[in-house]
């Protein structure tokens, strides 16, 4: 095992698994979105109720969310361990004169983006999943298929205009967050070439305007239309 000490310890491990905990919570963040589309069909809040009981009964769904937790803790760890590195060893004169012209504005804030990200999370983790994972039968309505109406929680957080800005400020922060992590984890994997790479960062803004929009339109739609 000294190989994988070795390697998951020096720098470049640690990059690599920033990078591939980054490209495992990237495919997440689609199919979290995908299932919580649910929240727009006007049904009362039924399909997204059955959602939510499916992922938090299912045994595959829930072992995998283990791996969700633990690749979050990982990939914060990992990156204020690399920030921390990267200051000590860099001076502080040369940071400053070179920074701004060889780096976009995103690169040079991936860790105060990040931070706000974890934020975020803990917040919306706070909001929903502790209230769902916690509170009992007796803590929830249940709906008309016998499920927790989640959708009621949901429904009444985000009438809330404070709630609305923290989230809009998260998602926004996570944007521009993925529109240099996305290219970043695949160009640390090696997969970074000529004919393709300009595949991925095109790819890679889609997703960081996108995905994050489709996140943002679903408290703007509770507070201003339900």
């Amino acid at each position: 095992m000294s190989w994988f000490t070795e390697t998951f310890t020096s720098s470049i491990g640690r990059k690599l698994l920033m990078s591939l905990t980054g490209i495992f919570l990237i495919m997440f963040l689609v199919i979290h979105l995908l299932g919580n589309l649910a929240v727009f069909k006007e049904d009362g809040g039924e399909a997204f109720n059955a959602y939510s009981a499916f992922m938090s009964t299912n045994v595959l769904i829930k072992s995998v969310s283990y791996v969700l937790y633990l690749s979050i803790l990982a990939h914060s760890v990992i990156a204020a361990w690399l920030w921390i590195s990267n200051k000590k060893a860099r001076p502080a004169g040369y940071a400053v004169s070179n920074a701004n012209e060889n780096s976009t504005w995103a690169s040079r804030s991936m860790m105060l983006l990040g931070s706000l990200v974890l934020i975020f999370i803990v917040i919306h983790l706070k909001d929903f999943w502790w209230q769902f994972k916690m509170g009992g039968t007796t803590d929830f309505e249940i709906d008309t298929l016998g499920n927790k109406n989640l959708y009621a929680l949901v429904a009444a957080q985000f009438k809330s205009s404070a709630t609305l800005v923290i989230y809009l400020i998260g998602l926004i922060a996570l944007a521009i967050h993925l529109w240099h992590g996305f290219q970043s984890a695949f160009q640390t994997l090696g997969i970074e070439h000529e004919r393709y790479t300009p595949a991925i960062r095109f790819l890679g803004k889609l997703y960081a305007v996108f995905i994050p929009a489709g996140f943002a339109a679903m408290p703007v739609y509770i507070f201003f239309f339900k």
